[in-house]
């Protein structure tokens, strides 16, 4: 019997807080992988991400430059974590960084280092600015809404919607706006934290489900899970939740991976109408926190998305175990200043 390879895989999205980033389900579900072994490098942005000190989570952790000193900033960190590691693939975990990856995945294959992202024009037309353009093209039900960057787009909301509606971040986090004032409220918080523009998405009343799926880049959906929320934190993130027995939901997500080929993981926002419509209200174009509950329930998606990153064959998963439940919780981790102080003053740790 031919032994399992060993990957060294570079994770992203180590803040396991109460907006969850998903490095630390990934980092558990590619350390139950029936496929392969795994080193783990984990790769943070901040000194204080819980999943640098958690146990059994990143076998060693490098500090990486914001995206926002640029592309090339982050990717020659890359270059250098490459030369003592050997990284074989990279699962980046957050929107803001994905474009620097996208855009630098040749380079990053010239280097050796896989990676199995979505391409450019995929991740630009799903945009939430866009995503009413994206359902007219591909014939998917979506709210109407409408970016915006000024005051004045503000005072002309009332001619083209009807209150409330939601407004949304760039990158993350929603609101439910009532009336003009509390969306000059939000639109003042969301574009202070993540900039230009702010999204205005119809209110559509309903249940709100999600699918976390993964593309093989030709079509073909390999895995598809969909939940729902039990639990809901004040920034609209799942802190418990159920897979679901849905038939529509699953050929809904099956009909847009093979209408856009889309390449890698994703995660379906729709909420579900008391007539029966699926409303897609957001396209995450990137592994969701909560993808542990698609492993627990037999779809390893990391596990797969590892295995297309390195050419090999994957079977679709046909199957899932319908109500099975997750639930976060808070954990006080004990560490030592010095590790947070070589990892500050080093870098790595």
């Amino acid at each position: 019997m031919a032994s399992k390879p060993t990957y060294t895989i570079g994770v992203t999205g180590l803040n396991n807080i109460d907006s969850p980033g998903p490095g630390v389900p990934v980092i558990r579900s590619l350390r139950e992988a029936k496929s392969f072994n795994v080193k783990i490098i984990g790769l943070a942005y901040e000194t204080l991400e819980p999943g640098i000190y958690m146990n059994n989570v990143a076998d060693k952790v490098y500090q990486l430059p914001y995206p926002s000193m640029g592309s090339d900033t982050l990717i020659k960190r890359i270059d250098y974590i490459h030369t003592k590691e050997k990284i074989d693939i990279i699962i980046p975990n957050f929107d803001a960084e994905l474009f620097a990856f996208m855009k630098s995945e040749k380079y990053l294959k010239e280097l050796g280092i896989a990676t199995f992202l979505p391409t450019i024009e995929q991740f630009e037309e799903r945009h939430k600015s866009v995503l009413y353009e994206f359902g007219q093209k591909y014939g998917l039900a979506v709210p109407y809404s409408k970016a915006i960057t000024t005051y004045a787009d503000i005072s002309k909301l009332k001619t083209e919607f009807e209150y409330p509606v939601l407004v949304k971040g760039k990158y993350y986090e929603a609101y439910l706006a009532y009336n003009e004032a509390q969306v000059i409220e939000y639109f003042n918080k969301l574009t202070a934290k993540w900039g230009y523009p702010v999204i205005i998405q119809q209110f559509v009343k309903g249940t709100e489900v999600n699918v976390v799926a993964l593309g093989d880049g030709k079509g073909r959906t390999v895995s598809a899970v969909p939940m729902r929320k039990q639990y809901i934190t004040d920034k609209g993130k799942a802190w418990g939740g159920i897979t679901l027995a849905d038939e529509k939901l699953i050929k809904l997500t099956r009909d847009l991976i093979k209408k856009t080929k889309w390449r890698g993981g994703m995660e379906l926002e729709i909420i579900k109408t008391n007539d029966g419509t699926y409303y897609i209200i957001e396209i995450n174009p990137r592994i969701p926190a909560w993808v542990y509950l698609a492993t627990a329930a037999g779809q390893n998606l990391p596990e797969a998305l590892v295995n297309l990153a390195m050419n090999k064959k994957v079977k679709a998963f046909k199957t899932y175990d319908i109500g099975k439940m997750f639930i976060r919780y808070s954990y006080d981790l004990i560490g030592d200043i010095s590790q947070f102080e070589q990892l500050s003053i080093k870098g790595e740790l």
